[in-house]
């Protein structure tokens, strides 16, 4: 069995690095992820001199898409191979480095940090997505805008597919989704020239109570709650995402 992590090796560090990470998910709609950065750069601003931090940017496509732009960007990620992809795109006010966000990264530095597509909650317990918050509101300046993008933590629960299974470049894979321990777990196996995999995606189910608590202790101030990708109001029962705007 391949990909099964040990407890010294979280479940992101082996899937996130997998190669079939990016298969499973290579159908990931760009252009909404587009229209998305697109509606927050008209809401948030930026001056083209001040510095953007994609939090957890993967291969970088997102920081990439904001250096065309015209923004000076840092795209951060644990995945040392997404890092090392997304290296080729650099330049002058575009970097990539390979970081934890649980530690500290250069204190005071951006004007504003972008965490999207749920990329928060991943760790065992929830002291550790305090330290991640901590060591975020840290990177920002005064007066800079952290913008956290969440599912809709009780939305996803009540519309959880048991299970599925997706094709995708000759690569039959099931999947099972289901909550255990106040994680949301997704269960991928599936079998590539002859060999077995397994992997697990585990998403601590974070409700906006939970944040409001964690924002509380990272002294970050809420601005705004959108619930999807067209900055429309948050609305607990219905909304796809929470979105939260947050100040320094």
């Amino acid at each position: 069995m391949h990909g099964t992590g040990t407890q010294q090796e979280e479940w992101f560090s082996t899937w996130f690095d997998s190669p079939y990470y990016h298969i499973l998910y290579s159908n990931r709609d760009e252009q909404d992820a587009q229209h998305f950065i697109d509606n927050l750069l008209t809401y948030l601003h930026p001056k083209p001199t001040e510095k953007i931090l994609d939090l957890a940017c993967g291969k970088g496509r997102h920081a990439l898409y904001l250096n065309q732009k015209g923004y000076d960007v840092t795209g951060v990620d644990l995945s040392a191979e997404s890092i090392r992809f997304a290296k080729q795109f650099e330049n002058e006010r575009l970097h990539f480095e390979e970081h934890d966000m649980r530690e500290e990264y250069r204190p005071e530095t951006f004007d504003f940090i972008l965490n999207l597509f749920t990329s928060f909650g991943y760790f065992d317990t929830e002291t550790e997505n305090v330290v991640a918050l901590l060591a975020t509101a840290n990177s920002l300046k005064h007066g800079g805008k952290l913008v956290i993008d969440f599912m809709n933590t009780e939305r996803t629960i009540s519309n959880l597919v048991a299970h599925e299974e997706k094709q995708v470049q000759g690569i039959t894979f099931h999947i099972d989704r289901g909550v255990e321990h106040d994680f949301i777990v997704k269960k991928i196996s599936f079998t590539d020239q002859g060999q077995e995999f397994y992997f697990e995606e585990r998403v601590r189910a974070l409700r906006e109570e939970d944040f409001m608590e964690y924002f509380g202790m990272a002294h970050l101030r809420l601005v705004d709650v959108f619930g999807d990708y067209q900055l429309n109001p948050y609305n607990a029962g219905q909304s796809e995402r929470m979105i939260f705007v947050l100040k320094k």
